[in-house]
């Protein structure tokens, strides 16, 4: 068993495992969200009394590279063979990336004679913008079923992870990259050095890879608790990118803040010696994780407790609205919502359902609270009083679809960064 010593709410972990990235022990946790069952795997019918695995949800932080970080408790193969998170589903993430093509495609020339490359591509959601620009794509997906949706689109695709040895056979082919994509993958790999290493492998001398992730900043200040899950092993600040980087000869040249997934960076890398010059934006986001600590261990240690007081937020909300007889349902059945419905404990003594617009998931069940999962019409036929929206970060999207929800007065709950009502009134034209 482990030896801990207490600091407050911060566990110091006197039995190192190593940092992912840089072999540093790891000492420190960050939050301990206990034990919760891999967040996409939605239950059908006949296996809703059956029994779960469940895995710890321990948080921890490298003094070396500040890498935040889940031990490996579940494997890849086990959460992507079939995966049940579609990207399309969500149209202002799409524009997102048909956004980015257009962008990409004219900051770096990108023409007929480029090759394009998305790592987990998932159904096409991006790469499906560069086929009216004329640039050739290939798509990297390890799930299967969703890899098939992309085959439907027109848009190449292998099914396989990638690493080094996927890099060197794409080489020997004699495939290399002008700009490789990772979006929102970074965190779902376990073997970081690996899949970095191909990455620099892959690209052509001049070549460029783009990443985007949600940042660990924007999680510790906002208390994003619910974006920790099972296949998300790692967390990312631009310090730790830049440490990833150099380990694997390239360098950092330009860094973006985006409002998606609540606030992420998009970061550049090249190979050393490439001709991309490091913009500004580097040196400014740079003084920004200096002001919120990201270089050392003080700003990770208010997190468990900034947790703790939004689990009894949303609680002691739920629980009023209970007793005073209202009914409440769930918006989304996204992987961080079920990690916010378990750690808090909130099931259908809670919440009667939940909606989603993916049908893969209609008529399973949630994993761990077992909360049943139906189309989004199911609201207009329920007519709630409250709706919790579990994917927050797609509030307004979601508040703008559900707008007509006023004319029966419910309103929207909105858990994270902090309990927030939107009433009919604030729905309004």
């Amino acid at each position: 068993m482990n030896a801990l010593k207490e600091s407050g709410h911060f566990t110091e972990v006197r039995q190192a495992s190593p940092c992912r990235l840089c072999g540093a022990p790891l000492h420190h946790t960050v939050v301990d969200l206990g034990m919760s069952p891999p967040c996409e795997s939605f239950l059908p019918p006949e296996l809703v009394d059956a029994a779960e695995v469940y895995h710890p949800l321990h948080v921890m932080v490298c003094e070396g590279c500040m890498l935040v970080q889940l031990r490996d408790y579940v494997q890849p193969e086990e959460i992507f063979t079939e995966y049940a998170y579609f990207s399309s589903f969500s149209t202002s993430w799409v524009e997102h990336a048909r956004r980015y093509a257009v962008m990409v495609t004219e900051r770096f020339k990108l023409d007929d004679t480029s090759f394009v490359v998305e790592l987990a591509s998932n159904d096409g959601y991006l790469l499906q913008h560069f086929g009216p620009l004329g640039v050739p794509v290939l798509g990297i997906e390890p799930a299967a079923n969703v890899a098939a949706a992309a085959v439907r689109k027109g848009i190449p695709t292998r099914v396989e992870f990638f690493g080094t040895a996927m890099a060197d056979r794409m080489r020997a082919e004699g495939q290399s990259v002008d700009l490789v994509i990772g979006n929102n993958v970074l965190a779902q790999v376990p073997d970081l050095n690996d899949f970095v290493e191909g990455v620099a492998r892959l690209l052509k001398p001049e070549g460029v890879a783009t990443f985007e992730f949600p940042h660990v900043g924007r999680l510790l200040a906002e208390s994003q608790f619910d974006t920790i899950y099972h296949e998300h092993y790692s967390y990312f600040s631009l310090t730790t990118i830049e440490h990833m980087a150099a380990r694997h000869g390239m360098y950092v040249f330009d860094v973006e803040r985006l409002p998606t997934h609540g606030g992420s960076l998009r970061v550049y890398l090249a190979r050393e010696g490439a001709a991309h010059a490091p913009t500004a934006n580097l040196d400014e986001m740079r003084r920004i994780e200096r002001e919120e600590g990201l270089d050392g261990l003080a700003a990770y240690r208010a997190f468990d407790e900034k947790v703790r007081r939004t689990k009894r937020e949303l609680l002691k909300f739920l629980i009023e609205a209970k007793d005073a007889g209202r009914r409440i349902c769930g918006y989304g059945a996204p992987g961080k919502g079920n990690t916010l419905l378990n750690y808090c404990g909130i099931g259908t003594d809670f919440l009667d359902f939940t909606v989603d617009r993916n049908p893969y998931k209609h008529g399973r069940f949630t994993p761990g609270m077992r909360i049943p999962i139906r189309p989004v019409e199911a609201i207009d036929a329920a007519r709630p009083d409250h709706i919790l929206i579990l994917p927050w970060n797609l509030r307004d999207e979601i508040v703008d679809q559900m707008r007509h929800v006023a004319d029966w007065g419910g309103t929207f709950v909105v858990p994270i960064p902090r309990l927030e009502i939107i009433t009919p009134e604030r729905m309004k034209p």
